[in-house]
C-alpha cells in the first residue's frame, strides 16, 4: 500500500522557496521600471519548466561559482511570484486574484511551457468565464493568437468570432490576424456574415500585407496581381462567390478577375451570366447558415431549404437547379401551426390547428431515410367526408434530407382541380396521391372501429404520381413519419 503525503511536500518546498540560503539562480522579472529579482533553485526550475530548463542550460556557473541569472523581461514580477509558487509547491489559488491577473498567469504558463497550468486555465476560462472572454475579447484574440499551445482559448475566438463577426472585422486590428485563423474563420458554415462582407474583408486583409499595393485594383499591373494571388492563394478557396449576386459579382469581383485561376473565373461567369449552366466544380459551397431569428421554428428543415421554397413561391428561378448555391432568399415568415412531434401523428389535430388557413407548407421527415417531402397549398385545408380542391399555383417537393439540398424535385400541379384531397381521415394530400398522409383504422371481427380514424396515427402514407408532374420518390412504397410541421407564410415579417 502507497501512502501519498503531498501536502506537507508542499509545504516543505514552499518553506525552500521562502530561504534565503543554498539558491544557486537568480531570476529578473519584469521591465523597469517594474523589476524584481528572485531566488531560485536550478535543479527544482529545470524539472518543473523545460523552458527554464533551456534557459538556464545556456547560463552555466563559471569557475567563481557565480550565480546563474536569466531575465524574464515578459512576466510581470506580481505574476511571476505567484508561478513560483507554483512550481515549488504545486498552488494556485485563483481566489486571491483578479480575473485580469489570472489571465496574465496564464499567458506567462505558456511561455514557460507549465502545460498542466495551461490546461488548467483554459478549461477555467471556458468553463467559468466566458462573459470575461467575451467582453475583453480584443485583448484575448490578440494575445493568446500569438501562441501556438492556447486552442482552447483560440478554439473559443474563433467560435466568437463567427457568432459575433462585427467583434473582430469592425476591429482596427483584424488585419493582424494570422493566415491560419483567417482560413478558420472564413471556411466556417456558421459565420454570421453575408458573402460580399467576407470577400470585401479578406481583401482588406490582404492589403494590409502589401502595403505598397493601392487599394483600386484598377491600377494595379500584372505583378501586383501575382503578389495579391499568392497573398490569398489559401483563401480564395474558401470565398462562396456562387452566393453573391450578380451585381455584387459585377462591381466587387470582376475587378480581381485576374486573381483567379482562369477557369475558376469562367465557370463563376458562366454561372452569372447564365444560370442555368451547372458549375464543373463539384465542391462548391452552399450559402452560410446564417442564423435570422424570426424566419423559421423548425427541427426538420434549414434556412438553405426556405430559401429554396420562398424561391418557388414566389416564382424565382423555377427552374434553375443551381439557385440554391445563390444567397439566402428570406422575404417570408413561417409561422408554425404544427409539429407532430408536439401535437400528434392524427388527422384530427392537423385539421385542428390547420383547416381555413390559407399559404401554408408543410414538411415531413420520412422514418429512416432523412428525406424530406412537403408541398405549398396557397389555399386552405378543410375537412370532409372526400373531396378536391383547386388551385393552379400549389407544388410538391422532396430533398434527399437537409444537407444535400442540391438534389431536390419540384413538381407543379398539373390538374388543377385536383390539387388537393380533403377527407377527415387525411391529414395534408396533395393530388389524389402524389403526396398523402392517411389514417387507416383497424377493424375488429364485427367490422367495428375500434379507434375513430381521426384519432389514429399517419399509417398509409404514399406518393404515387397522379395529378403533379413529377413524382417526388424514386418508390411508391409506404413511408413513414419521423415528424412533420406544417406553417403558415406571412409575407410581413413584422
Amino acid at each position: 500500500m502507497s501512502v501519498q503525503f503531498f501536502s506537507k511536500l508542499s509545504q516543505n518546498y514552499i518553506g525552500i522557496l521562502e530561504d534565503n540560503e543554498y539558491y544557486d539562480v537568480t531570476i529578473e522579472a519584469g521591465e523597469d521600471p517594474n523589476v524584481k529579482i528572485f531566488r531560485a533553485h536550478l535543479i527544482i526550475l529545470c524539472h518543473r519548466s523545460p523552458f527554464l530548463r533551456r534557459a538556464l542550460a545556456s547560463k552555466k556557473k563559471n569557475d567563481n561559482n557565480n550565480l546563474t541569472h536569466i531575465k524574464l523581461s515578459n512576466i510581470s514580477p506580481e505574476i511571476f511570484q505567484i508561478i513560483l509558487k507554483y512550481l515549488y509547491g504545486g498552488i494556485l489559488s485563483l481566489n486571491e486574484h483578479d480575473i485580469l491577473n489570472i489571465f496574465k498567469i496564464l499567458i506567462a504558463a505558456d511561455e514557460l511551457l507549465l502545460q498542466e497550468l495551461v490546461d488548467y486555465l483554459q478549461n477555467y476560462f471556458i468553463e467559468n468565464k466566458i462573459e470575461w472572454l467575451e467582453q475583453n475579447f480584443e485583448l484575448v484574440h490578440r494575445t493568446t493568437f500569438k501562441s501556438n499551445n492556447l486552442s482552447e482559448i483560440q478554439q473559443f475566438c474563433i467560435d466568437f468570432m463567427a457568432k459575433s463577426p462585427e467583434k473582430i472585422f469592425k476591429s482596427l486590428d483584424f488585419t493582424s490576424l494570422p493566415e491560419k485563423f483567417l482560413i478558420s474563420l472564413i471556411k466556417r458554415d456558421d459565420l454570421q456574415m453575408k458573402e460580399i462582407e467576407v470577400w470585401e474583408h479578406v481583401l482588406k486583409w490582404g492589403l494590409a500585407k502589401n502595403q505598397t499595393l493601392i487599394p483600386n485594383p484598377d491600377t494595379w499591373t500584372d505583378e501586383n496581381f501575382k503578389v495579391m494571388e499568392n497573398t490569398l492563394q489559401n483563401c480564395l478557396p474558401l470565398i462562396r462567390f456562387y452566393s453573391l449576386s450578380s451585381k455584387e459579382f459585377l462591381h466587387k469581383v470582376r475587378p480581381y478577375r485576374k486573381l483567379f485561376k482562369q477557369q475558376l473565373y469562367e465557370n463563376l461567369l458562366n454561372s452569372y451570366m447564365d444560370p442555368d449552366i451547372e458549375p464543373n466544380d463539384n465542391n462548391i459551397s452552399l450559402p452560410r447558415s446564417i442564423k435570422i431569428d424570426g424566419v423559421i421554428d423548425t427541427t426538420i428543415v434549414n434556412l438553405n431549404i426556405i430559401s429554396i421554397i420562398s424561391r418557388w413561391i414566389d416564382k424565382i428561378d423555377f427552374n434553375n437547379k443551381f439557385s440554391y448555391l445563390r444567397e439566402l432568399y428570406l422575404p417570408y415568415k413561417f409561422v408554425l401551426l404544427l409539429r407532430g412531434s408536439r401535437d400528434g401523428f392524427y388527422p384530427k389535430k392537423f385539421h385542428e390547428l390547420c383547416d381555413n388557413i390559407p399559404n401554408t407548407v408543410t414538411f415531413i421527415k420520412v422514418k429512416g431515410t432523412g428525406e424530406i417531402l412537403g408541398g405549398y397549398n396557397p389555399s386552405i385545408w378543410r375537412t370532409s367526408s372526400g373531396e378536391y380542391g383547386q388551385t393552379k399555383y400549389s407544388f410538391i417537393f422532396s430533398f434527399k434530407d437537409k444537407d444535400e439540398i442540391k438534389y431536390s424535385i419540384l413538381s407543379h400541379v398539373k390538374i388543377m382541380d385536383k390539387a388537393f384531397y380533403y377527407h377527415n381521415h387525411c391529414g395534408p394530400s396533395f393530388g389524389d396521391s402524389d403526396l398523402k398522409l392517411v389514417s387507416l383504422t383497424k377493424f375488429t371481427f364485427r367490422s367495428v372501429p375500434s379507434v375513430p380514424a381521426n384519432m389514429t396515427s399517419f399509417n398509409h402514407n404514399i406518393c404515387k404520381q397522379s395529378h403533379y408532374e413529377k413524382k417526388i420518390r424514386d418508390t411508391e412504397d409506404k413511408y413513414y413519419i419521423e415528424d412533420y410541421e406544417v406553417f403558415q407564410v406571412n409575407k410581413d415579417k413584422n
